[in-house]
């Protein structure tokens, strides 16, 4: 790789232990772990951009794995933009990238999973999904009353969280097994800090269009969503697909440490360029010849 790039030791403090029950509250959101200025992380955050490339060739061209990353979080905790700026350097071709919204009619008559299998990135690629299937185990939850809508077969409340939880881990199992490496993100922003990004969005105009009223009703709905959250977690972080809780009131550092964590997933992946057979290499030569007497 040209790229120089070495791991963000705070990557290894971000994640959720498989097996392991833990409290939200005990992650800061405002953590910058070592780097104490916004201009030597984005001299790393160019670095690790860089070397995502590398790694995204590679995976295109061997057409064995595919990646999917997950982020989820609270309103104004800056998915968007760093989906926009880690992924500045990945080829189009490879990447794509899905929103999940409130479901359909035609999703609703179909389990919950439905939508989300057909989005799954094919060999070869980068998916991004920016929220996802942990939306039927976090505003559904918060807000149960949607469940009417799901027109379940059998609705028991003390039950259907364990359930979606054991489902998901075999869906997650299901696809790594295949081939997909999953890799989960909760940018984890403060109350405070979301607070003052709301203020912003609505101060400046050039924001308006991000501001929804609805952001503020869920806002009064925290706690119910931070305990929410730290179920999931403390369920769904599994070997074969941890989850990743990075600190999310400093932006710059949110988007290096996802850099970071991606590429080191993506180094640790048995990736290489395809080879290819000896008639292939022979017909490269006789290409090669043909060329060189040209005219």
């Amino acid at each position: 790789m040209t790229a120089d790039f070495t791991p963000n030791p705070l990557s290894h403090r971000t994640i959720v232990p498989p097996g392991q029950k833990i409290d939200l509250q005990d992650y800061d959101p405002a953590d910058t772990g070592k780097f104490e200025s916004k201009e030597s992380a984005q001299v790393k955050l160019a670095a690790g951009i860089l070397q995502l490339a590398e790694y995204q060739n590679i995976l295109y061209a061997q057409n064995k794995f595919s990646v999917l990353i997950i982020f989820q979080a609270m309103d104004a905790a800056g998915k968007d933009s760093t989906i926009k700026h880690v992924m500045s350097g990945i080829n189009p071709q490879g990447c794509q990238v899905f929103s999940f919204t409130s479901p359909s009619t035609e999703e609703l008559d179909h389990d919950y999973l439905w939508r989300i299998h057909k989005s799954v990135p094919e060999r070869g690629r980068i998916g991004i999904f920016n929220r996802s299937y942990y939306e039927e185990a976090l505003i559904v939850r918060v807000h149960p009353e949607l469940l009417a809508a799901q027109s379940l077969p059998h609705l028991d409340l003390k039950q259907i969280w364990p359930q979606r939880f054991q489902e998901i881990n075999d869906f997650e199992r299901y696809l790594t097994s295949n081939g997909t490496v999953i890799i989960k993100f909760f940018l984890h922003v403060s109350k405070q800090e979301q607070k003052r990004r709301f203020l912003g969005r609505i101060n400046e105009p050039e924001k308006h269009w991000k501001f929804s009223v609805q952001d503020i009703q869920e806002r009064a709905y925290w706690d119910d969503y931070q305990a929410a959250y730290t179920d999931i977690f403390n369920h769904t972080s599994t070997a074969v697909a941890p989850w990743y809780i990075i600190p999310a009131d400093r932006k710059w550092f949110t988007r290096l440490t996802v850099a970071d964590i991606i590429c080191n997933r993506l180094q640790q992946m048995d990736l290489a360029y395809p080879q290819i057979s000896d008639e292939q290499r022979s017909q490269l030569a006789i290409a090669k010849k043909a060329l060189e007497q040209e005219d």
